[in-house]
């Protein structure tokens, strides 16, 4: 007669062979940190949340993902310093203030932590902080090409309505556009806040004082929701021409009723999820040879997927990854909507 306790080891020894080889009950094999210059209530960053949780489960890593809760730079700052100190596997994170970023940064590469840039911060910034990559949008080619395209639309003057103007590079969109349509970036920029009372209140009184205004500008759905709510008070729904950066809901809903012309989208979902899939192969390979590790991301099904499930589409360029410029408008809306403020 059979044992029971054998019958419940081998039962036992089972479930633990399949979870070793599903992953269910794997350890992560590399820790990461995640820094962001964003404050706590800015909701346009839960997408790029969602990518680095895609990354953690895809290549089974842990990313802990960090942030000065009021968007203070200079406590993104000390976060950058506390990787160092606590010696993660590798870091991502944004290039909110160069010049304030460069001391912290020196501590990670004193101890060979690898790190990647991600969303703000120019390509070259990146490459003269010592990053392995960025992956990102160019702002002000971003600024640019929405700019364009006012120009095709005959505009000549603008507000741009920067919501974080704590961050220097906020002003590169409003700088391409406003010199794509031949306009004065000076006098063309509002700095309003993230307070959204505040935004619908300063946008009001602005476009009341500049009735010639032929244009809105808004640099994220922390300004842009509320300025929606202030053009249609203004009764200038559909007749003021206006664009945005970034989507969630209410500029979906925008641009399907003609208020918002048109979304210019840098794909946050793979600002989150590229540099945490790069920092895992590299981490799994023992080098941080960029070109290897993405060939290997570029072949790798699970990546193919995330692409494939939520159309996305990066663009690789030498050592950096684009997420964009890419625009959302009435004519592709319907496709991404429903994906807004989770993985677009």
């Amino acid at each position: 007669m059979k044992s029971p306790i054998g019958k419940v080891l081998r039962l036992t020894a089972a479930v633990l062979s399949l979870s070793l080889c599903t992953g269910v009950y794997a350890e992560p094999v590399a820790h990461f940190d995640f820094i962001t210059h964003a404050p706590d209530s800015d909701a346009w960053w839960n997408t790029v949340k969602n990518g680095i949780k895609q990354a953690d489960e895809d290549f089974n890593v842990q990313t802990d993902y960090r942030n000065p809760p009021n968007g203070d730079i200079a406590d993104m700052v000390r976060l950058v310093d506390q990787a160092a100190a606590r010696n993660y596997d590798g870091v991502v994170m944004t290039i909110a203030d160069f010049d304030l970023l460069k001391g912290s940064v020196s501590k990670l590469k004193a101890k060979h932590i690898p790190f990647i840039t991600s969303n703000t911060g120019t390509e070259q910034q990146s490459a003269d902080l010592g990053a392995l990559m960025h992956v990102g949008q160019p702002e002000y080619l971003a600024g640019k090409e929405a700019g364009l395209r006012a120009k095709a639309d005959g505009i000549k003057t603008f507000v741009c309505v920067n919501h974080y103007a704590t961050n220097p590079l906020s002003f590169e969109r409003c700088r391409g556009f406003a010199e794509a349509i031949g306009a004065d970036t000076k006098t063309s920029v509002l700095d309003v806040g993230t307070d959204p009372t505040n935004i619908e209140a300063k946008v009001s009184a602005y476009l009341r004082s500049h009735p010639n205004t032929q244009a809105v500008l808004t640099l994220g759905p922390t300004s842009a929701d509320p300025t929606i709510r202030t053009v249609t008070k203004l009764g200038l729904a559909g007749k003021i021409w206006f664009a945005t950066f970034d989507i969630d809901s209410d500029v979906a809903k925008a641009i399907k009723d003609g208020t918002i012309k048109f979304c210019t989208d840098q794909q946050p979902y793979l600002q989150g999820y590229i540099p945490v899939a790069m920092l895992a192969i590299m981490h799994k390979n023992h080098n941080t040879d960029v070109a290897q590790a993405r060939a290997e991301l570029e072949k790798d099904p699970k990546v193919a997927k995330v692409l494939k499930d939520y159309g996305l589409k990066p663009v690789y360029e030498g050592r950096n990854i684009s997420s964009g410029p890419g625009f959302i408008t009435p004519q592709n809306i319907e496709q991404v909507s429903s994906m807004a403020g989770r993985y677009r």
